[in-house]
């Protein structure tokens, strides 16, 4: 009889010990002037190679200093991926753990020795779910949830959640919109209709199309004002 209580009670504790984790990373990445994005969706959506290329097309001015964590149950196959970028990565193996939490984030930073002082943006590619990664803030500014034209217009409709607790939604896969019958508008109108007033960005990490436009909305947040 007293199984469910316990379980909710041990899972409140959890989610508070990671929200003030996460609060406490928040206020030491922007202090250090690091702008700190975080990329959530289902397995295929296409975040990793999204990641890639934009991360590609940011680091190809050579005048922001960038790095990634992705998470994933086992195998270090996206690291290996993105590290096409040219751009340092490091993975977050979580085992049974669908989902990456704040001390995660801050253990790999430190196993990777970096210095987020030196970093002007952070990469976070959580682990590919839309239920369980929702309940867990890792100090991000930028949530990003994405969803591709192969997956249906209704996923927005069937994992609310995640799209609640996003910033703004990324639709993938554009290039295979006509292919795939994607019903555009629907989709527009089911995100709008779990969380309205939602920025929502079509990218084609294959063609590039729209990825120049998502390049520029992230400089814009991570550029530092002259001294």
């Amino acid at each position: 009889m007293n199984a469910t209580p316990r379980i909710l009670e041990v899972r409140t504790q959890i989610l508070k010990k990671n929200d003030e984790l996460a609060r406490s990373l928040r206020d030491r990445f922007r202090a250090a002037g690091c702008f700190v994005v975080s990329l959530v969706s289902s397995p295929g959506t296409g975040k990793t190679e999204f990641l890639t290329q934009l991360m590609k097309r940011l680091n190809a001015e050579g005048d922001l200093k960038i790095a990634a964590l992705v998470g994933d149950l086992r195998t270090d196959n996206d690291a290996k991926r993105l590290e096409a970028s040219g751009v340092p990565v490091r993975q977050i193996e979580t085992g049974t753990m669908c989902h990456l939490e704040a001390d995660m984030v801050e253990r790999a930073i430190d196993e990777a020795g970096w210095s987020i002082e030196d970093l002007d943006v952070l990469f976070v590619e959580n682990v590919g779910n839309l239920v369980c990664p929702s309940g867990f803030d890792l100090g991000e500014d930028l949530r990003l949830v994405m969803v591709s034209t192969t997956e249906g217009e209704d996923k927005p409709l069937k994992y609310p959640t995640i799209f609640n607790t996003g910033d703004e939604a990324v639709i993938t896969k554009m290039d295979l919109a006509q292919a795939m019958d994607f019903d555009r508008q629907a989709m527009h109108d089911a995100i709008q209709d779990v969380r309205p007033g939602m920025v929502i960005h079509e990218v084609s990490a294959k063609t590039g199309a729209g990825m120049d436009g998502f390049v520029q909305r992230v400089r814009a947040a991570v550029v530092k004002p002259a001294v």
